[in-house]
């Protein structure tokens, strides 16, 4: 992730421990491609699968270091094969590249999903800084 990317994750988590979220209503999955949480405060949000690999709250061995930024690319087509119950406070995803170390909290996807667009936009922005791709790299 880019520095500017990491700086917003930072600020967001900051801003989010002074601000709880509300209590979860609905977890849905809609397998391969979504997950759609709802909360108590009306929130409702639709995540793409994608944008769930690429904001894993796990660190991840297929994350290429450019320029000292980390960078996920590649993910456009990830899909989730299933998300397992972690006590009361979130799930695990497991995506179909087989990543499947991180923990998503209700209050991470709460995060997440107000969000949503800005964070998608700046993760593009910095796959185009590097010339990097959604789309996974062509088999030779």
């Amino acid at each position: 992730m880019s520095a500017q990317l990491l700086a917003m994750q930072r600020a967001i988590q900051r801003i989010h421990t002074l601000v709880e979220a509300p209590r979860l209503k609905s977890f849905s999955l809609n397998a391969p491609k979504t997950v759609e949480v709802e909360y108590a405060n009306g929130g409702k949000f639709s995540l793409p699968a994608e944008f769930l690999r690429v904001y894993s709250p796990a660190a991840d061995g297929k994350i290429r270091s450019i320029g000292g930024e980390k960078v996920i690319f590649g993910r456009r087509h990830v899909g989730i094969m299933s998300a397992e119950p972690v006590g009361n406070y979130g799930v695990r995803i497991v995506f179909d590249d087989l990543h499947k170390t991180g923990i998503y909290s209700w209050d991470y996807f709460y995060t997440l999903g107000t969000n949503k667009f800005t964070l998608m936009r700046n993760y593009i922005k910095t796959l185009k800084k590097h010339g990097l791709s959604r789309d996974p790299p062509k088999r030779k």
